[in-house]
């Protein structure tokens, strides 16, 4: 019933040539991703997020900076603070150790949530299509 976002096989900073020189969870000058507390069983504390809600910019060093948004709503349980001091694995393991985030859907949005997302195999017919489209 958790959400783990991570970066997409297809985003432009997963393709070869990018190097990530920096990641901020500080959305504006006072909302930052890191003092996000949860606590209990109920997760009292955390940051409620929409699907539109960004998490954290990264920037990389060619100029381009990337803000990466929930895209989905829910409590925001934890933060990756492992990619603030080491970026690489951000590229290096995107779906395992360098996950952006972690949200809790509410339990009664959570069924509809996951019906709304792609398998793997649609993800990559949708990738398909769009490189034979341009």
């Amino acid at each position: 019933r958790i959400c783990v976002i991570t970066l997409a096989e297809a985003h432009p900073l997963l393709q070869s040539g990018k190097t990530i020189k920096s990641i901020n969870y500080q959305i504006s000058a006072n909302c930052s991703r890191l003092q996000n507390k949860v606590s209990g069983k109920s997760k009292r504390g955390a940051q409620f997020l929409t699907e539109l809600a960004p998490l954290c910019r990264i920037s990389s060093s060619d100029g381009e900076e990337y803000t990466i948004y929930s895209c989905i709503r829910g409590r925001l349980i934890e933060v990756n603070e492992n990619i603030l001091s080491n970026p690489a694995i951000l590229q290096e393991k995107p779906s395992t150790e360098g996950y952006i985030a972690v949200v809790l859907p509410k339990f009664e949005e959570s069924k509809s949530i996951t019906q709304g997302l792609l398998t793997q195999k649609e993800y990559e017919e949708v990738l398909l299509k769009r490189l034979n489209s341009s």
